[in-house]
């Protein structure tokens, strides 16, 4: 495993482990399970995934100290505000059973964020969180958050992967010290990016697959990845890029790929912010 250090000192594993869309508890679990078997030290879930309990009872059931696992979820929009935030993350540690979490995030730029941003530097002040970030802010709302709190996110988790590699987002991350995490890693399999000429070309020469080769551009960009699998054979392949590197030329080749835009979800549609804000977060 390679490591990144956040702006507060916190290190965590540049490969984590993701569960959207695995919202059936004893699935969720599983996987989460055979990942942390596996190496995986980093696992990434959000309050609209339906899954904290599971991933806190695979934390417990993998009898790993708790202190070896690095655990990340987020705030959905209606729980934002300040102390509406504060009581939204007291009742994702009592899903989850732990007493602190490693990584909070605003899981969205819209809505009272700021306020929130508030709730989460007490919280941050206090212990009860490690880090604090947000998740699919754009380079613009990231200055202006980080040029006007008090403590500025210490990670961006943004849509990242080679057909939409967010160069600016990068630089303007860089430039702030917020570490960028990379959601859909593969494009969520959108045109075909595992077969991919490019992509297959530079695997074969490795002699590995192009998910791994995806992970390991990334990797190398400094990029935190966390690539999502149910599938226990392909769980074990994806943390496996720490034996090989891509060249500079390589990089450069996967560079080419950029289309610049999302491939998922596009944040800058004004329909999206409405759909978005439409989405109530967990009431439990």
């Amino acid at each position: 495993m390679e490591y990144t250090t956040l702006s507060n000192g916190l290190r965590l594993p540049l490969v984590g482990f993701g569960v959207f869309q695995v919202p059936d508890a004893a699935q969720c679990e599983a996987a989460v399970l055979t990942a942390l078997e596996n190496g995986y030290r980093l696992i990434d879930t959000a309050e609209n995934y339906l899954n904290e309990e599971a991933v806190g009872s695979a934390v417990k059931k993998s009898g790993l100290p708790r202190s070896e696992v690095f655990i990340t979820t987020k705030l959905w929009i209606d729980h934002y505000g300040e102390q509406k935030s504060v009581d939204a993350v007291h009742r994702a540690l009592e899903r989850m059973g732990t007493d602190y979490i490693d990584l909070i995030l605003l899981h969205q730029s819209l809505g009272d964020y700021y306020s929130a941003w508030r709730g989460l530097t007490r919280l941050y002040r206090e212990g009860v969180v490690k880090a604090i970030g947000v998740s699919n802010f754009y380079p613009e709302r990231l200055t202006d958050l980080c040029m006007h709190a008090a403590i500025r996110p210490m990670v961006n988790q943004i849509e990242c992967h080679p057909y939409f590699q967010r160069q600016t987002d990068l630089e303007c991350a860089q430039h702030f010290g917020v570490q960028l995490e990379a959601w859909g890693p593969f494009a969520e399999g959108g045109r075909g990016i595992f077969t991919d000429p490019v992509l297959t070309k530079i695997a074969a020469a490795h002699g590995k697959s192009t998910a791994q080769v995806m992970l390991r551009w990334a990797v190398q960009r400094r990029v935190i990845v966390l690539p999502k699998s149910v599938h226990a054979d392909r769980i074990k392949v994806n943390i496996d890029i720490f034996d090989f590197a891509l060249t500079d030329a390589e990089m450069q080749q996967i560079a080419a790929l950029d289309t610049g835009h999302t491939e998922i979800i596009d944040h800058l549609n004004w329909h999206t912010t409405e759909f978005l804000n439409n989405i109530k977060g967990r009431q439990d």
